[in-house]
């Protein structure tokens, strides 16, 4: 066995030091390769998706830009979501974040990808969807962020000088993108999917 695999939770109740809205805090014990003990506070998280709704027509894909007071500042992301409807499948939470966020439903679903976003104080699990074959829906934004948020295209050809710009620094969203193009270019797309959308909303996000 290796010494990685010698790591142990204590069965122990955790601590609890934190009860919010959806997420808790907790003090985790575990012991370590040399039996010592160890202590570590824990966000617990329901999960998340993130949606990467590709337009067939000029290889973009549609996000949103919106305030996050985490940041204090504006940031352009694709849609996405908090797992946070209990038993709710997440192909089916993903579907209901791209039409509340930005009014878009999608034919076809394939799932690209499952990460961690930050292991070393969080169990958040994200699902990443590639959306295409893209129709209106009804846009029902939830809460004062995304009603007040706007809408925009990115051309997945301009992914990496826009995170050398700085306007996409959001890390679900730059994980997404980067598996939505790497499955596109990688397999090949044999089938390719109509759109039926009206893009007067979506300003494209122009490059420096």
């Amino acid at each position: 066995m290796s010494r990685l695999e010698q790591f142990t939770l204590v069965e122990d109740a955790p601590e609890l030091r934190y009860q919010g809205s959806f997420i808790t805090v907790q003090t985790v014990s575990y012991r370590g390769p040399n039996g010592e003990m160890h202590s570590r506070e824990v966000v617990r998280h329901p999960g998340a998706v993130v949606v990467v709704p590709y337009l067939e027509s000029d290889g973009a894909v549609l996000c949103i830009e919106q305030f996050r007071v985490a940041a204090n500042s504006r940031m352009l992301e694709l849609p996405a979501g908090k797992r946070d409807v209990v038993g709710e499948d997440p192909y089916d939470c993903a579907a209901r974040e791209l039409e509340e966020e930005l009014g878009i439903r999608a034919r076809s679903w394939v799932r690209l990808a499952t990460f961690y976003n930050s292991p070393g104080f969080t169990d958040e699990l994200t699902h990443v969807f590639l959306a295409r074959g893209l129709s209106m829906g009804r846009r029902d934004p939830q809460g004062a962020e995304e009603a007040a948020a706007s809408l925009r295209s990115v051309r997945l050809m301009n992914l990496e000088r826009m995170i050398a710009e700085g306007k996409l620094v959001d890390a679900k969203s730059i994980i997404g993108m980067y598996a939505a193009r790497s499955y596109l270019e990688g397999r090949g797309v044999p089938e390719s999917f109509d759109d039926d959308l009206d893009l007067d909303e979506f300003e494209v996000v122009e490059l420096g």
